[in-house]
């Protein structure tokens, strides 16, 4: 995960619009923001974007 990925996921975070579990919604909200990396890593590593909303470990 590099740095761009994990700032975009931790905006998201912040907008308080989602559950961040709700992986399709923060694509769609990622998508809006024109955060395109993070809609495509969600589609490629959605067990490593799990294990970090968990544990805060990239």
């Amino acid at each position: 995960m590099t740095e761009k990925i994990k700032e975009q996921i931790l905006n998201i975070r912040a907008t308080e619009k989602t559950n961040m579990f709700d992986v399709t919604m923060v694509q769609y909200l990622a998508n809006g923001y024109g955060y395109y990396e993070l809609v495509v890593y969600l589609e490629e590593h959605r067990s490593e974007y799990v294990h970090f909303i968990l544990t805060g470990e990239a």
